[in-house]
């Protein structure tokens, strides 16, 4: 789903001035450019056209599967489309020094700082003005354990019933047992809803609304409801994973380990107790918002496109 909504997002970006097809796989056409979204399912593709456009570039867009288990697991198809690449593209700012500190050799010596960030966008959204006294808090994620909702449910469980709290989790139950587990709060906790998946119009004006974000997962390659978050005004508590530092940047005052329910409860109970606390996120959610504005990811992907066809 994210790449997809990536690419074709792209598409709207780069059509005013290239000619631009979104595509599965490789269709045999000739091309000056291949931009590839995650370096392990493009590896056939990139393959193919390379031996049909022997002089065109291709821009690798590194995707959360790739940099944070394919890439570290040394998945051959993975490293041959990380070396057969001319540019590259990354979606948070962390991925650089992840990769520059795997060790082993990837690419030649240097080729990492020429790897362009290109942070993902939203329109920005009039922040909502919430009741005081309740906090409320959004979950937006499949049921899976990549995404660690679990975290998040034994955070609940941490928490003084009198705590006047409310939990809304999106998405869908990937995951037997996390729905299972869901399911069962949801009926244990009236703090607690599960609203299972919902449009994106729904979804957004979800996290608008909503007071926090939790993201607790274990892998996040750069999460766009992040994105969707900041430039609504809406601050986030995510695990202290690369790619949400990639997001957030490493002084968010609300980070905590990956799987501790602990640390997400006493961060809960400080945006619910402590007025000054839940202020400062919000304010740290509006100075980080500009770097996702669509005028900023589209100059980024220019830039790098331009690169990638000067090199021809």
């Amino acid at each position: 789903n994210g790449n997809y909504h990536t690419a074709h997002r792209w598409l709207q970006m780069l059509s005013p001035d290239y000619e631009v097809s979104v595509a599965q796989a490789f269709a045999g056409q000739e091309s000056e450019l291949l931009i590839a979204l995650h370096a392990r399912r493009s590896a056939a593709a990139i393959v193919g056209f390379q031996a049909r456009n022997p002089a065109s570039s291709v821009i690798l867009t590194l995707t959360g599967t790739d940099l944070y288990k394919d890439i570290p697991n040394r998945d051959a198809d993975a490293l041959a489309s990380l070396r057969r690449a001319s540019h590259w593209i990354v979606l948070q700012e962390d991925a650089p020094r992840f990769l520059s500190e795997l060790n082993f050799e990837l690419l030649p010596a240097g080729e990492f700082r020429d790897i362009q960030v290109v942070f993902q966008s939203a329109p920005s959204m009039l922040a909502a003005v919430n009741p005081v006294g309740i906090l409320n808090v959004a979950f937006v994620g499949h049921l899976r354990e990549e995404k660690d909702p679990r975290t998040l449910f034994n955070a609940i469980r941490l928490l003084d019933k009198s705590l006047p709290i409310a939990v809304n989790a999106v998405g869908n139950g990937l995951d037997n047992a996390l729905a299972a587990e869901a399911s069962q709060l949801a009926a244990d906790d009236a703090r607690f809803a599960w609203l299972g998946g919902l449009n994106h119009e729904k979804t957004r004006e979800l996290i608008r609304q909503a007071d926090l974000l939790v993201v607790p997962s274990r892998m996040e390659g750069g999460a766009n409801v992040i994105v969707e978050a900041l430039t609504a005004g809406t601050p986030v508590a995510a695990s202290s994973v690369s790619g949400n530092i990639g997001m957030l940047g490493r002084d968010w005052p609300a980070y905590f380990p990956v799987g501790n329910a602990e640390v997400l409860a006493a961060l809960l109970r400080a945006c619910l107790l402590e007025e000054k606390f839940l202020a400062q996120l919000k304010s740290a959610a509006l100075a980080r918002a500009p770097i996702f504005a669509p005028e900023a990811e589209r100059a980024a992907l220019r830039d790098v496109v331009a690169a990638a066809l000067a090199k021809r």
